[in-house]
């Protein structure tokens, strides 16, 4: 099933599963606010979206009530994460499975929220994008975070890759990493999934790799390269890399980088698919948006997708 693309005059629901939202996040929210008033959207925040019933957020089913009923708003045709942070996997138990399932919708955000975004499409078949934050469009130095989701949940853009972005498929050549930025005959398909590799880590055994296009991505500042390689060989261990069809790497600024932790964890085990590295997603300024169990191809340099997600 199809979710609608966004249009001018729609509401995009608001809900923040994640950290508690805190009076230093409030400027930049009331920024985001009015850029998707200017551009011709209502904004709704969810009923719990600024409680502290714990100290450190809303309850777990206050998040969970929250996205249920965003789901169940029939005026409501998008919903963002406000913020990143931690405990979104506490939701897991209190959502409404079936009634997600029948109201499939653009739901979009990224760190934290690929926890819960990823196990709604899973266990749903619904749509999902891992892109901005609400509170992203905003806070980026540039605009390019806005325009990478609106292009992708008003328009369906068909493109995440091309040969005009800064992305190289990798290879280790005596033990030293190898960047092509043009190879020909390379290919690979398969529905994309992915997100912060830490919480794609902690979902491993509730998520199917097969045949998937897999991406990943974490923050440095968090996730140590010895943490990042605890991830990989756990993947590893699960036979994660044995069933995928391809990998693109993202963002992660750090002193050793994430493509080398990855081929050092799997250079001993039989690769026969391509591994597309880029900088435009993750924790970075430029962060674009990647649909969620929707087809894509790997093409030399380029990931296209080729089937229709919105209508």
């Amino acid at each position: 099933m199809l979710a609608e693309k966004l249009k001018k005059g729609d509401i995009i629901g608001v809900v923040s599963p994640c950290n508690l939202v805190d009076d230093d996040d409030m400027d930049i929210v009331r920024n985001s606010v009015k850029l998707f008033k200017d551009k011709g959207y209502e904004v709704k925040f969810a009923q719990n979206c600024f409680k502290n019933t714990t100290g450190y957020g809303a309850t777990a089913k206050e998040k969970a009530d929250d996205i249920n009923n965003m789901y169940a708003d029939k005026e409501v045709k998008a919903i963002l994460t406000l913020k990143g942070g931690y405990n979104s996997n506490t939701v897991y138990e209190y959502l409404d499975l079936e009634l997600i399932k029948r109201n499939n919708k653009i739901i979009c955000g990224y760190s934290d929220a690929a926890s819960y975004i990823n196990y709604i499409v899973e266990k749903t078949g619904n749509i999902g994008f891992i892109g901005p934050n609400f509170k992203t469009v905003t806070s980026s130095e540039t605009i390019y975070c806005y325009e990478q989701l609106m292009k992708h949940i008003c328009d369906a853009e068909k493109y995440l890759l091309t040969n005009n972005d800064e992305c190289y498929l990798i290879e280790m050549e005596n033990d030293n990493i190898k960047y092509i930025k043009e190879k020909r005959g390379i290919t690979a398909e398969g529905q994309l999934i992915g997100g912060n590799l830490s919480l794609i880590n902690e979902l491993s055994k509730e998520l199917n790799f097969e045949n998937k296009i897999l991406f990943l991505e974490d923050f440095a500042f968090e996730a140590k390269p010895q943490t990042v390689s605890n991830y990989f060989y756990n993947l590893k261990q699960q036979g994660v890399f044995n069933r995928i069809n391809g990998l693109w790497l993202g963002f992660y600024e750090a002193e050793i980088s994430i493509e080398k932790i990855l081929l050092d964890t799997i250079k001993d085990i039989d690769i026969n698919f391509p591994i597309i590295k880029s900088n435009n997603f993750g924790h970075t300024e430029r962060i674009m948006t990647i649909p969620l169990g929707v087809k894509a191809r790997i093409e030399n340099n380029n990931i296209k997708i080729i089937e229709d997600y919105l209508i």
